[in-house]
């Protein structure tokens, strides 16, 4: 294999390998694609691995398979050194990492969503995911709610009852026009971004920075198309 610099040439120095927290699923398909477009040869046949670490020294990475909402607690605490996740996870979660870099993959968007017939009630019930999100949001609008943490099938939440709202991210939509849904405001749009801790953002700068200005020629090459 031809590698055209340090960073993913094979490393004979013994050098510890840059660490990489990748959501498994969806997002690390076009992660990887996006990774490969960049100059990163990330081979196609573990675009559906079930192995959670896949080592490549051959690039200079070893790649952490996790659970999206996972990656910045991975990245936080220091065992993985960089890491791919949504910035609904980073809004939710409010971890201790850096955010380099808007990969511009995975667009969506987060949104207040409800029954077509909605009229503002006393002492609102809102369910979703992301309680600390939607807890921000309405308290900023001045509005008290009450929050109902939901793990899956969020839209159920207004259809039996539970809520008069819910908080959740939309992509296409396709799913609340088939429950009779409607969006009623856009919180904020959703893309994947790459961060790192901020320990190995010192100790690897080179490795990482010179990542990163790859993913952005890639990215950059990709809006000019």
């Amino acid at each position: 294999m031809s590698l055209d610099n340090g960073l993913y040439a094979p490393d004979q120095s013994g050098r510890e390998l840059l660490k990489v927290a990748m959501p498994k699923g969806r997002i690390y398909k076009v992660a990887s694609k996006l990774f490969r477009e960049a100059g990163v040869p990330i081979p196609t046949d573990f675009d559906d691995t079930r192995k959670l670490i896949i080592e490549l020294p051959e690039v200079g990475m070893s790649f952490i398979m996790a659970k999206p909402v996972d990656v910045p607690t991975y990245v936080e605490y220091g065992v993985a050194d960089i890491g791919i996740v949504g910035k609904d996870v980073l809004m939710e979660e409010n971890k201790d990492v850096y955010e380099l870099l808007d990969l511009g993959i995975a667009k969506c968007r987060m949104s207040v969503i409800g029954m077509p017939d909605w009229k503002p009630a006393i002492n609102p019930r809102v369910a979703t995911k992301y309680p600390s999100v939607a807890s921000q949001y309405f308290r900023e609008l001045g509005q008290q709610v009450e929050v109902i943490k939901l793990n899956g099938s969020i839209e159920l939440a207004p259809l039996i009852g539970l809520a008069d709202r819910i908080v959740d991210m939309v992509e296409t939509g396709q799913t609340l026009r088939e429950n009779g849904l409607v969006e009623m405001e856009t919180i904020f749009g959703i893309t994947s971004r790459l961060i790192a801790n901020r320990v190995s953002y010192r100790m690897k700068n080179e490795e990482i920075q010179s990542l990163c200005d790859k993913l952005q020629h890639a990215i950059a090459a990709k809006a000019s198309v």
